[in-house]
């Protein structure tokens, strides 16, 4: 994207060229539109809840009716193959679905009649914060944005809706659709922000919590700003990831390998929960390796509105320098690079095209197996035991999530009470399940989204205790 005073601009990844611009509102327009939004929370919340249910309902068949035009439109933003996109989308409604099927009973009042004593009645409210400052990102933004913005407007919110400026247009979407089925006008407002009217926005005082989704340094710097605004409003942060994966002896060769080639690759590795290192016990290291070489070279790096790609670029220029210099940090640390540069000629200096690549012989003194990579690239290490496979996995500042790839449950087991994540997976990666918490642990993040606990976060509890006066 590109940034004027007063202009955005994305970039097309693909094209290099600018696809759509937006003009930045004035602070006094930030204002006027929390204002706005604190105002319209006061009503929205009197709604029912079951009536705000029927209203999420009516709003999965509206954005259904522009939902043909979403993959394209998403390609042309963010440069995912354009046939992989429809993916996204069926994740979208269903977690939609999902968060509004449990919504009534996630927000109900907890009841204490059992333990009530004679003459007394005592109940939890469930009830909404205020007004919601949604930040999301471009890599996944109907994925990512549908966990906090839908929960948020159920719960009884109101939210202010601030697109990444690299998919400004999947917010617009969202939104509208809310509207249709209808949510008022002031309780869901898409705000296009620099830096500085975001930080701004967090900072205010009407603003009751920030759900922020981004990188660890970002994530810092919204942190900061709502701590600075006075009083002590909450932050949910869902940041960076390194995430391992951990392929015992027992392991089925071949379905690991296919799942984890995917898991590092899908999207470019342009994911929070993407693989970004494995670890093969060293009695299958070399035949999985050998594998994993074999499938990555059927990758097809290209033009990602063309339905036959299925490896487009990474989301901007800058991105893929930065790829780039940690895979050369790791050639020159001594690490091997096993698919030719000749198979990918589309990824040329310059452009936002990234060559997929597997390394070998890496460690962690190396970046490419410590720090973020977000890109299409994979570090493999054998190890000698699960000791040093489970060390190695902790070995991170980071905590999203983890797999291992076994038969042996009881083994598992061990991981799943050790691994120093959020989400433990046996035998699959990279894949929220709606039902179950979003979270993550050191630099991940704190916070959570899905699953009930995804409305917890949205809300706050309010004690009723009632001494009943008796005749």
């Amino acid at each position: 994207m590109q940034f004027s005073s007063q202009v955005q601009t994305t970039i097309s990844p693909h094209t290099q060229q600018p696809l759509v611009s937006r003009t930045y509102p004035s602070q006094e327009q930030v204002n006027e539109a929390i204002v706005k939004s604190k105002k319209a929370q006061k009503e929205w919340a009197k709604v029912p809840l079951k009536e705000r249910i029927a209203i999420g309902r009516r709003f999965i068949e509206e954005f259904k009716k522009g939902a043909d035009e979403v993959p394209m439109e998403l390609t042309l933003q963010m440069g995912r193959p354009v046939a992989q996109v429809p993916g996204e989308v069926r994740g979208f409604l269903d977690r939609a679905d999902y968060m509004l099927s449990i919504a009534e009973t996630a927000l109900s009042d907890v009841s204490l009649a059992d333990t009530d004593k004679p003459g007394f009645r005592r109940y939890i409210k469930r009830v909404p914060l205020g007004v919601v400052l949604v930040i999301a990102p471009w890599n996944y933004p109907y994925l990512v944005s549908i966990n906090s913005v839908l929960p948020a407007l159920i719960a009884g919110n109101t939210v202010l809706f601030k697109p990444s400026p690299q998919t400004p247009l999947t917010a617009e979407r969202f939104a509208a659709a809310l509207v249709r089925a209808g949510v008022p006008d002031d309780a869901v407002q898409v705000l296009h922000l620099t830096p500085q009217l975001t930080a701004a926005a967090a900072q205010h005082p009407a603003v009751d919590f920030v759900s922020f989704t981004g990188s660890v340094a970002g994530g810092k710097a919204v942190e900061r700003a709502a701590a600075e605004g006075g009083g002590f409003k909450g932050v949910g942060l869902e940041l960076g990831g390194k995430d391992p994966a951990y392929v015992r002896p027992d392991a089925d060769l071949d379905y690991t390998v296919a799942e984890l080639v995917d898991g590092a690759f899908f999207n470019s590795g342009q994911s929070c929960c993407s693989i970004e290192r494995i670890y093969v016990h060293e009695s299958l290291y070399e035949p999985f390796v050998a594998k994993f070489v074999e499938l990555a070279k059927g990758y097809r790096l290209g033009d990602p509105t063309d339905p036959n790609t299925n490896l487009g670029p990474v989301v901007s220029v800058a991105s893929a320098e930065r790829i780039r210099a940690q895979v050369d940090d790791a050639l020159k640390k001594g690490a091997k690079a096993l698919l030719p540069a000749e198979l990918f000629p589309a990824a040329q200096p310059g452009t936002a095209y990234v060559a997929p690549q597997v390394l070998v012989d890496v460690n962690h003194t190396m970046d490419i197996m410590t720090e973020e990579t977000f890109g299409p690239v994979i570090g493999i290490q054998p190890v000698a035991s699960d000791d040093a496979a489970l060390a190695l996995m902790n070995d991170s500042p980071y905590g999203l999530t983890a797999s291992v790839w076994t038969h042996d449950e009881e083994a598992f087991a061990r991981f799943a009470d050790e691994l120093e994540c959020g989400t433990v997976f046996l035998n699959r990666c990279d894949y929220l399940d709606p039902a179950l918490a979003w979270t993550g642990v050191k630099d991940s993040g704190r916070g959570v989204s899905l699953s009930k606990f995804g409305y917890d976060q949205l809300t706050r509890a309010k004690s009723v205790h009632m001494k009943i006066k008796t005749a």
